[in-house]
């Protein structure tokens, strides 16, 4: 009949855009608040929330979509034949990376309460479109790395550190600012880097080299410069590689295809190789390791960070559609089997904030005791927190349904992306033994966490028996390198539960020491005890008041 409905659209979620990523995250924005300096907290959290409404409105997340739907493409010659070796990437990756780096997510270097501030930038910035995080990233982790060379440092850290995004390829005086890529895998070694083939023959100009060889993973090829590793005369050495040189004539840089990858679809990573580049060395010959660790410690952060924007992003989207959604006769979110999965996955997630700005902090004090922890948290929340997050999106896509498994709900981006950051910057194992080192070589690292955790002694018994077992656990060293995964965890979960007991609501903390370390927990989300006022837990993640 002419003019009736067959079609109408009822018991829909609204779209969750127009909010403020970071004030609407009370375990972020509580997090920030209580590492950062009384006399700047208005100043980070008015930059902070600017950055969460930019977020969360509906033209950068179009913007992400854009860009993940037009994914880069090489380019190795121009129409004449001439070899350029440039990648094309849509114009929303380049609003979408001159958003970030404008935003300060490269400055964390040289501001007051830098790392914090920066650290839940990232994490927010991680929720919109994760590909980009990539070079901001890099470019951010590169400062400590050049500091061992005065000179470059000098040279190279204003504009590193600028809030200026160029995206043309000139040579880099000629730029207010610039990104930076890495480059240590080999196909034959990957995280042995000690294997790298690479060989860099020395000039005649003192510190400068032409390099000989190849990098089976370099992400962002379109950076101005490159931290690489490679063999000289006296060993496994740093340098620094630009794309394009002093007189404007371009570095060789053959970028032979870009990875075809599960996630990360809008970010360029490439198989490059290096036939007479021309290179500046970093540190001193044979310390290329020890010269880009530092580089490594704050990209490993990074990790943690965009693995916890990650799970906040799921856990926000899957509360925001089961408070919308009706199913048996009421809404999502007051059924019971639903609110203890939610509560669940929102334990999860505050945990990685709370942990991953805690260690922000550390940055930002620096002291002796704060470095030793480092040495030792980062690795052990590199491998536990980035691991967590796979199970926590799939789960949360889970909670959409069949909505959460068709591309435009948004949901399959962020599965994809999820198993990522337990790959790069060294997978599971590399972080265990790690963790094992710290704990062998400096005898500071164990003290230093002891006196974190033991902040919270006597404040929950779960919490102190997961520590007197920890201790039990350190204590027996005979085959601790085929259980290093085991011990890791349990220093994760442990540093977690101290954070959670001290700073949390007391419903949170409750309910992470009953599941994380009292053991009254299943093997699948949503198995939380009776007893604990899961309500309260969903309420502090919903997403929208």
């Amino acid at each position: 009949m002419a003019g009736t409905s067959t079609h109408s659209v009822t018991n829909q979620p609204p779209p969750l855009v127009g909010h403020d990523l970071f004030t609407t995250d009370r375990a972020l924005s509580e997090a920030v608040e209580r590492h950062t300096d009384p006399g700047l907290v208005d100043e980070v959290r008015d930059e902070l929330s600017g950055l969460g409404r930019t977020s969360g409105s509906a033209q950068v997340q179009e913007w992400a979509v854009l860009a993940n739907e037009n994914p880069p493409r090489l380019r190795t010659h121009d129409r004449y034949g001439h070899r350029v070796d440039e990648v094309e990437f849509h114009p929303a990756w380049h609003r979408l990376l001159g958003k970030g780096v404008s935003a300060g997510l490269t400055t964390a270097w040289v501001r007051p309460a830098g790392h914090v501030r920066r650290a839940a930038g990232f994490l927010i910035w991680s929720q919109v479109e994760a590909g980009n995080g990539c070079p901001l990233s890099m470019t951010h982790a590169a400062v400590p790395a050049l500091r061992t060379d005065p000179g470059l440092a000098a040279e190279w850290e204003p504009r590193l550190t600028s809030t200026i995004y160029e995206r043309e390829l000139r040579p880099a005086h000629l730029k207010a600012g610039v990104v930076f890529g890495m480059g240590m895998t080999e196909k034959q070694g990957g995280s042995d880097v000690r294997a790298n083939s690479t060989v860099a023959t020395p000039l005649a100009e003192d510190g400068t080299y032409s390099l000989t060889g190849h990098k089976w993973f370099c992400s962002a090829p379109m950076s101005d410069g490159f931290l690489v590793l490679a063999q000289a005369p006296g060993g496994l050495t740093c340098f620094l590689v630009p794309r394009v040189l002093e007189d404007g004539t371009r570095n060789v840089f053959l970028i032979q295809r870009l990875k075809d990858k599960l996630g990360n679809r809008s970010n360029a990573s490439s198989e490059v190789e290096f036939d007479g580049t021309w290179a500046r060395r970093v540190g001193e010959e044979g310390r290329g390791v020890r010269t880009i660790i530092e580089m490594v410690a704050a990209t490993r952060l990074d990790c943690v960070l965009g693995s916890a924007g990650l799970m906040r992003q799921a856990v926000a989207q899957a509360v925001h559609h089961c408070t919308h959604r009706e199913a048996f006769g009421g809404k999502l979110i007051d059924k019971p089997l639903m609110r203890n999965v939610l509560a669940d996955l929102a334990l999860e997630s505050e945990a990685a904030t709370a942990l991953a700005i805690r260690l922000a902090a550390a940055y930002d004090d620096a002291s002796e005791p704060e470095r030793a922890l480092l040495r030792l948290a980062v690795p052990a929340a590199k491998y536990w927190v980035t691991k967590r997050c796979t199970p926590v999106v799939v789960e949360a896509a889970e909670c959409l349904g069949g909505n959460g498994y068709v591309e435009e709900w948004g949901m399959p981006r962020l599965v994809r992306e999820s198993p990522l950051n337990s790959i790069w910057e060294g997978a599971g194992n590399v972080q265990a033994l790690d963790v094992l080192r710290a704990l062998q070589r400096e005898p500071g690292a164990l003290d230093a966490f002891l006196v974190e955790v033991g902040r919270a002694r006597g404040a929950d018994h779960r919490l102190d028996g997961a520590v007197k077992n920890l201790l039990v656990e350190l204590g027996e060293l005979e085959g601790v390198e085929g259980r290093a995964r085991r011990l890791v965890e349990r220093l994760a979960l442990v540093l977690q539960g101290s954070l959670l007991v001290r700073f949390a609501p007391p419903e949170v903390a409750d309910a992470f020491c009953a599941s994380r370390l009292g053991g009254d927990w299943g093997a699948a989300f949503g198995t939380l005890p009776n007893g604990l006022n899961l309500a309260a837990v969903v309420e502090r993640a919903r997403p929208v008041s």
